[in-house]
């Protein structure tokens, strides 16, 4: 080994080589078709497993580790264990050289995360924090996987994932705005979310043509109004699937009689959805809620 390459592999806080390096020896160029922009910058990833609170009595779940980047840096942060999801099978060898570096604490899952039985995998593994540089292209179907969880409070104590940064603003928006729509009312009504890091298109290899932004769910113990998860999805998606209509047009999908729905909400049938609040919503799920039992 030149002395070169000595101290590259000694500058990094665990020992391993730069994430660059890697890349180059598993010829790991990022595939489209899988989403992937790597993050090889390590104060980056460090920041992000930073905004996952304290992890060092902590499992951290993520999906598509890629060459290991945020991997490594949930590890130095302090993680207990980390469990990931990687269904490009070209990057197990980079993942099993982090395994070997940290014995015990890191699981690598071959598979697609979006068939992954996270009870399953997880096990006895708790609390349990969700940590992803996401792929696009499944984001927002995780995210709402995630948040549609029963039984409810869920199997995770904290969720700090990166989209892109046009998704991470719907998720926190409010009602009124242009963002704010049925992502923003589930995310809303079951926890806690904020944008804690944004981050432009340069810091990733290749680099994508958007902004990014991790945003970070903290779970509500019990959401209010108590409805179901598949009741409010069916209201959030018939009142945004033509928000430039009133309710009392867009929810004729649900019931025949609309109004009659929104004025036992309390709410004025000529609204548009957009000028809802997530409680407003949740109070028309739990209507439906008691309808569905009363015909059952």
């Amino acid at each position: 080994m030149t002395t070169r390459e000595t101290i590259k592999h000694t500058t990094t806080p665990d020992g391993l080589p730069p994430l660059r390096d890697v890349i180059e020896r598993y010829e790991l160029r990022a595939k489209k078709s899988l989403g992937q922009n790597f993050l090889l910058d390590l104060n980056l990833t460090r920041k992000i497993a930073r905004a996952c609170g304290d992890l060092r009595d902590t499992t951290v779940v993520e999906i598509g580790p890629g060459p290991g980047g945020l991997t490594r840096a949930l590890l130095i942060e302090g993680a207990r264990h980390v469990i990931a999801v990687e269904r490009d099978e070209r990057c197990l060898p980079a993942l099993e050289e982090i395994s070997q570096r940290y014995p015990g604490q890191l699981d690598v899952h071959a598979g697609d995360a979006l068939e992954t039985d996270w009870n399953a995998i997880i096990g006895s593994h708790r609390p349990v924090t969700i940590a992803a540089n996401l792929p696009y292209g499944i984001a927002s179907l995780l995210l709402a996987g995630w948040l549609e969880t029963e039984p409810w409070p869920p199997w995770f104590n904290r969720m700090v994932l990166m989209f892109q940064r046009e998704v991470a603003e719907r998720i926190v928006a409010e009602p009124g705005s242009k963002a704010y729509g049925r992502l923003s009312v589930l995310a809303q009504w079951r926890t806690e979310a904020r944008i804690v890091i944004t981050l432009p298109p340069e810091a990733f290899t290749p680099a994508p043509k958007v902004s990014s932004a991790v945003v970070e769910f903290i779970p509500r113990q019990t959401p209010s109004p108590a409805c179901t998860s598949k009741s409010l999805a069916r209201v959030t998606a018939a009142a945004f699937g033509q928000r430039r209509k009133m309710l009392r047009q867009s929810l004729k999908q649900l019931t025949p009689m609309p109004e009659l729905l929104l004025r036992e909400a309390g709410l004025d049938p000529q609204e548009r959805a957009e000028r809802l609040t997530v409680e407003d919503f949740a109070r028309l799920a739990l209507i439906m809620d008691r309808a569905d039992k009363t015909t059952t």
